[in-house]
């Protein structure tokens, strides 16, 4: 990748020599944590106490402050915004997201950009049905909107898109949404295992954009080793729970078709909680890197099973 790239669910967008691409990256993980495994059927009915610390899932808010850690092309001078994520659901009635971002990016000389992303999706427990509704606006000018379905049937999946324009299509079944995507890096930490390779489908770009996936999974991090504080670390709920560092590196697979080995068009590090919760988030674009500190943790009431 030639020049810096800032995904936020995949509409690239272009200002004078800085491409920023706002793609699939926070909001794949955050629609389950970000954000990203037997789902949470029965922890719903319990308490926050053991809901936290049985269940895959734990609705919740968080408030993120980014801010930019390094530059490595001298392409970005500065870069702030925050991230509001709200997850909740059950295993009964599926699993829902809302998600914003809001970004400032300077690239000197008087160009700077505000970009502003709103993303709302649900998805079903077993994953075989998802829907999402994406807003991008750079600026002022008119949003770039996505607005479609997928459908998991046998060993294909079909998606129908409204916006950006009608179109119906197939996937490959293998493919899996991105709540999916979480419960199995969850279950692959579970069982020891370092790497984890999938592919994801969650809309980006114009609703047709498939990326291949490494996970690089590091040691358990014990629930009393002490680390940074922030409001995820301080609360209750969270003090019990181990978690685990993570990498996850995402590829374009039409690319990666096409000329075999490449670089990963950005990656994403985190600390991954066993209920879905992330913190201490670092997007590397590989010409600059951005960091993204939890401002703010709450954690929502969800309704039990009938």
């Amino acid at each position: 990748m030639k020049r810096p790239q800032l995904r936020r669910n995949g509409t690239v967008i272009k200002m004078s020599n800085l491409r920023i691409p706002q793609g699939p990256d926070m909001v794949h993980l955050f629609r389950t944590s970000l954000g990203v495994m037997a789902l949470a059927a029965a922890s719903f009915g319990l308490g926050d106490e053991a809901r936290a610390a049985n269940g895959p899932f734990l609705a919740h808010q968080a408030l993120y402050d980014l801010s930019l850690v390094k530059s490595r092309s001298n392409s970005v001078n500065s870069a702030r915004g925050r991230i509001l994520y709200n997850f909740a659901g059950s295993a009964c009635e599926g699993y829902t997201s809302e998600f914003r971002q809001v970004s400032e990016l300077d690239s000197g000389e008087g160009k700077v950009t505000l970009s502003d992303l709103r993303s709302n999706s649900w998805e079903d427990a077993a994953g075989k049905s998802y829907r999402f509704k994406i807003e991008t606006r750079m600026n002022e000018a008119d949003a770039g909107r996505v607005d479609g379905s997928a459908e998991r049937d046998g060993d294909h999946i079909n998606v129908k898109l409204k916006l950006p324009a009608p179109k119906t299509f197939t996937l490959d079944g293998k493919i899996v949404f991105p709540t999916e995507q979480i419960q199995r890096i969850i279950a692959a930490a579970k069982e020891g295992k370092s790497l984890l390779e999938l592919s994801v489908y969650d809309g980006s770009d114009d609703g047709q954009k498939v990326y291949n996936t490494l996970t690089v999974i590091g040691q358990p991090i014990p629930a009393d080793r002490a680390t940074s504080s922030d409001p995820s670390t301080s609360d209750e709920h969270m003090k019990s729970l181990k978690r685990w560092p993570v990498t996850v590196s995402y590829f374009d697979r039409d690319a990666q078709q096409k000329e075999g080995e490449q670089t990963p068009v950005y990656a994403m590090s985190f600390e991954l909680y066993e209920n879905g919760v992330s913190r201490q988030l670092v997007l590397d674009y590989n010409d600059f890197v951005i960091s993204g500190a939890m401002g703010k943790f709450d954690i929502k009431d969800s309704k039990p099973c009938n």
